[in-house]
């Protein structure tokens, strides 16, 4: 029983299907205070920018509504007209601060989530009806801390109210000494400041619940340990999937092998459909490694790495052809090949002493011995004979 319990223990992390799941259907990370908090300060930002030019459109708007000549009086189908006029005016300037809002407003939610489209979660369900879920969530710990954070916002942005009201409060009591238009401009200073720092208040809010958001997310997504098995089977035993991992490790396998040819000592080859790198230090292993190998299209990579790096290339079919079937890559090489491969790289250390200048040009070795029985099994790992 106890190691029943045990398992049913949420302590594993999400997985990266198990956060997509849940994002299909609507789990999302969000935090409501970072998104008012952008809104707020985005839209005080945008009044403060805009606002001169906004005043500024509200007086032409003003001027050209209400001046009017005494002739204009007599028809009473100019001041609907002029009306009229005036409103769109101002809906057009007012356009960029109602652009900013919109545009805050979509921003916000998605600073920690992202958006989300799904029409599913648009359809009606009758359990978001049960009155004994809507209970369990009224008194749920999510809204305890729910009613402390509104307590907490409550009392931070009261108590700055307070001290940004007692800053700016001889301001507001010499605005009725100021000019009708000094103390409008005035006024809007003081309106914006009073904004930005009730607004600023919720930044101390936002630092406790956007963390406390993320970890409740990913507490409410954690996973069993026979979760997280079910789910690692599954993922592995989906053909798509095996067939992926197992073309990325092929792929990285080769990288690695390919980056071994440029310190190969020499790559022997069938000529055209095999090719075999083979590396030897003196005084360390007691016989050559296969570094790298190939057949098709990746013998031929392998013989393009060695001519760009200077990798000395011998034509040996039935050696080539044998060192392929018998060794494993980053292994010597059997003890039945090791006179074969010992002449093809002493030719190779007399060319590199002819180049020197150290001694004349050497013959290649000729009738390898290479036992016969390697061909045969190449042909029955590949179904057909080689040549």
């Amino acid at each position: 029983m106890a190691e029943h319990d045990d398992s049913a223990e949420k302590t594993e992390e999400p997985t990266g299907k198990r956060l997509e799941d849940a994002r299909k259907k609507g789990q999302v990370l969000r935090s409501r205070e970072l998104g008012t908090l952008v809104s707020l300060l985005g839209c005080g930002l945008a009044l403060l920018l805009l606002g001169p030019s906004l005043i500024a459109a509200c007086e032409r708007m003003l001027g050209a509504a209400f001046v009017l000549d005494a002739s204009v009086l007599r028809d009473a189908s100019v001041l609907p007209q002029r009306l009229r006029q005036a409103g769109i005016d101002m809906l057009v300037a007012g356009l960029p601060l109602l652009g900013c809002v919109v545009a805050l407003a979509l921003l916000g939610p998605a600073l920690l989530g992202g958006w989300i489209c799904n029409g599913e979660l648009l359809q009606p369900k009758l359990e978001r009806l049960d009155p004994l879920r809507g209970l369990g969530r009224l008194f749920s710990l999510k809204s305890l801390v729910e009613l402390v954070k509104a307590l907490a916002k409550f009392g931070v942005v009261a108590a700055l109210a307070i001290a940004v009201l007692a800053l700016v409060l001889p301001d507001i009591v010499k605005l009725s000494l100021l000019e009708a238009r000094v103390a409008l401009e005035r006024s809007g200073r003081l309106f914006l400041l009073c904004y930005l720092g009730f607004s600023a208040a919720l930044i101390l809010v936002v630092l406790f619940d956007v963390p406390y958001q993320i970890h409740d997310y990913r507490r409410q997504l954690r996973m069993t340990k026979q979760e997280l098995k079910d789910e690692l089977k599954e993922s592995e035993g989906r053909p798509e999937v095996k067939a992926a991992l197992r073309a990325r490790q092929q792929e990285a396998a080769s990288r690695r092998m390919m980056a071994q040819v440029p310190k190969a000592d020499v790559v022997i080859t069938n000529p055209t459909h095999y090719a075999v790198a083979l590396r030897y230090e003196q005084g360390g292993a007691r016989a050559p490694t296969l570094i790298a190998k190939g057949r098709g299209e990746i013998a031929a990579r392998i013989r393009e790495l060695a001519g760009e790096h200077k990798v000395p290339l011998f034509s040996a079919p039935p050696l080539a052809r044998a060192l392929y079937v018998s060794t494993p890559l980053d292994r010597e090489i059997p003890a039945n090949l090791f006179v074969a491969v010992a002449q093809v790289l002493a030719y190779i250390y007399q060319l590199r002493a002819a180049a020197a200048g150290l001694r004349k040009q050497p013959s290649p070795p000729d009738a390898l011995p290479v036992p016969p029985e390697y061909d045969q099994t190449l042909a029955q790992s590949l179904g057909q004979g080689d040549s």
